[in-house]
């Protein structure tokens, strides 16, 4: 498959978006006393309501660095087939 540059920058963009906003969101889900039994930030055992978030969050980062990797390599390649 060949992308161009700018789908190589709107991947990389999107990596970076996924970096910038879904740690914040973890922040949040950590802080919400809904997160934890006792109701209490980081007191008591963690509920259903942190430990899906946190697959989530997980699952969304690896996503996204998959993405910008993708984009990072498809900016090189098009610069390679511009050289040649």
């Amino acid at each position: 498959m060949v992308l161009s540059r700018g789908w190589a920058v709107f991947l990389v963009g999107v990596g970076i978006w996924t970096w910038v906003i879904w740690p914040r969101f973890a922040i949040a889900i950590w802080q919400d006393p809904r997160s934890w039994a006792s109701g209490t930030v980081a007191d008591g055992a963690a509920t259903s309501f942190l430990w899906v978030h946190a697959l989530l969050i997980a699952a969304s980062l690896a996503i996204g660095t998959t993405v910008g990797v993708l984009g990072i390599r498809a900016w090189f390649a098009a610069r390679r087939r511009q050289a040649a």
